[in-house]
Formats: C-alpha cells, sequence, structure tokens
C-alpha cells in the first residue's frame, strides 16, 4: 500500500513575503503555529481547506506551494 506524502515550499514562501513569521502564517490561515511547522517540516499533510488559505496568502495556486510524492512503505 502505498501512502502519500507532501512537500511544501511555505519555508521560503513565507521568508519571500516580508520574513513573514510561523505564527503570522497561522493566524492568517486559522490553524495553529505547530501546524505550520509540521507541514514545512513534512510531518504533516493539509486538509484542502488548510492548503487553499495557504496558497491564498501567498497568491499562488495549490500546486505551487505543495507538491505530492507517492512513497511506499
Amino acid at each position: 500500500m502505498s501512502s502519500y506524502k507532501i512537500k511544501t515550499s511555505m519555508r521560503s514562501l513565507r521568508f519571500e513575503h516580508n520574513e513573514m513569521t510561523q505564527q503570522e502564517l497561522a493566524d492568517k490561515v486559522k490553524c495553529t503555529r505547530q501546524t505550520i511547522a509540521a507541514l514545512e517540516q513534512g510531518h504533516y499533510n493539509p486538509s484542502l481547506i488548510l492548503a487553499y488559505r495557504t496558497a491564498k496568502v501567498f497568491g499562488k495556486s495549490i500546486e505551487e506551494v505543495f507538491e505530492i510524492n507517492d512513497e511506499a512503505e
């Protein structure tokens, strides 16, 4: 069985947007700073709503912020 991991460019996008902190991004997308940290470290896959909100903050498409990887475990 395969599982899917999501890679994200959120960390670099935050720094491109006036060095936005994890907390500032979390406030904008309505989640916790810990969720942002887990996303950036690849320990958490976002919900569709969270992925959409995040992409919208950066003015990007979801595909420009998140990349899905198919990894066999």
